[in-house]
């Protein structure tokens, strides 16, 4: 009888041991985690390129040296802003120096008017800079920023315009990307009273509802206009794997996009939007049970295929905003999974240990797979919008 009930003690203390071994990391622990090691990276970061004038992180190059670009580069903005992220969460001096002279060098895009990208490049670091220090210089480079991407708005087709090249198919391209630009007008127009920015805003998330989209919620990329009758003449992809394939980045983009403008205006349609596109996320057979997708949902050499933890970075910052504008169980549901995407991009297989990765945070994005440019590497913007989902879920677990 003593024996059974020895056995019985140490059995229950192996199975109490076990679970306890096999017990989930809690969420706000591998959240400061995250955020450490973040910190610490970008910090590494910050002084090795200080000496490197005008220079900004993009990638790693195929040689395994690290790839930097200037302000001319679309993704410029991506590090002051993470920067700013890091401060934000622990306002150290030097974290504010570094923010500030990774975000000058960014100034000089304030007067470009021959891209669509001034949303990422100026409000990721100038509108986080100025959120932050309220610092007055930031808000008028950002206006004269604005100014200038309003130029690329056409009112007959009623959308901003991509890009300038056509490859001999395209009038009037627009992409997907470029909803990640209305965020910035909406601010325009509060920083300034000129209805003129919010109004570029709607009509582009409106046309681009009306003309980006399939009736399953996926995005085409890219969808080039007649510049005379203002309709779509060509529904192509760039950047992924075909012209009908929903293209994992794109997915994100239109997921933040209108998970913003809901946000901004409050208008009925754009949360339908965002919901339908979070739930064709979630519940596509082809999303990994890590949660962190294909570079393209539909590659029919799944799983045989990169990843793009970039997407999943930009998907977990969305859900997190979006889960709090839902009641009910689809905003638990948007938790949950950036939750799982967050502790995915979190383990040892996507966070980079300690001055590996060229400093970067994140491992296994994927840029460009049909140009062969940038295949399972870190990318700046995969970093930024992870250390944003941190402190989005970070802000949220506070408020519980």
């Amino acid at each position: 009888m003593k024996k059974q009930l020895l056995l019985a003690i140490v059995f229950c203390a192996f199975t109490f041991s076990s679970c306890n071994t096999n017990k989930e990391e809690p969420l706000a622990k591998v959240i400061e985690r995250g955020l450490e090691r973040s910190t610490v990276q970008g910090l590494r970061m910050a002084k090795t390129l200080e000496g490197m004038d005008g220079q900004l992180p993009r990638s790693i190059n195929p040689d395994g040296t690290l790839h930097t670009d200037d302000y001319h580069w679309w993704c410029c903005g991506f590090f002051p802003g993470q920067l700013w992220y890091l401060y934000e969460n622990t306002p150290t001096d030097e974290l504010r120096r570094f923010a500030e002279l990774y975000t000058d060098r960014v100034e000089p895009v304030k007067y470009q008017t021959n891209t669509h990208d001034l949303g990422f490049m100026l409000y990721c670091s100038y509108g986080n800079g100025y959120r932050i220090t309220g610092n007055p210089a930031y808000k008028e480079v950002m206006i004269t920023g604005a100014n200038s991407l309003a130029t690329r708005f056409d009112e007959n087709i009623g959308l901003i315009k991509s890009w300038d090249f056509n490859r001999n198919v395209w009038q009037y391209p627009v992409i997907i990307d470029n909803m990640m630009n209305l965020e910035f007008f909406t601010w325009a127009t509060r920083a300034t009273n000129d209805s003129r920015f919010r109004e570029i805003a709607l009509s582009h998330a409106d046309k681009t509802i009306q003309h980006l989209f399939r009736p399953d919620f996926s995005s085409y990329h890219v969808v080039s206009f007649d510049t005379i009758t203002g309709l779509p003449h060509a529904k192509h992809t760039h950047q992924g794997y075909a012209h009908e394939s929903a293209w994992s980045r794109g997915q994100a983009w239109a997921l933040y996009g209108y998970t913003v403008m809901y946000r901004e205006t409050a208008q009925p349609a754009y949360l339908e939007q965002a919901k339908g596109i979070a739930k064709l996320i979630m519940n596509h057979p082809n999303l990994p049970e890590d949660k962190i997708p294909y570079w393209d949902f539909d590659d029919p050499a799944i799983p045989n295929v990169p990843r793009d933890a970039s997407a999943a970075a930009i998907i977990a910052s969305a859900l997190i905003e979006l889960s709090q504008m839902d009641n009910g169980q689809f905003g638990k549901d948007c938790f949950t999974l950036a939750e799982q995407q967050i502790r995915s991009l979190s383990s040892p297989a996507y966070l980079s240990e300690v001055g590996d990765n060229h400093n970067f945070i994140i491992m296994h994005g994927t840029g460009h797979l049909p140009g062969n440019s940038e295949i399972d590497v870190p990318l700046s913007y995969g970093d930024y919008y992870y250390v944003e989902a941190l402190m989005r879920m970070k802000r949220v677990l506070g408020n519980k």
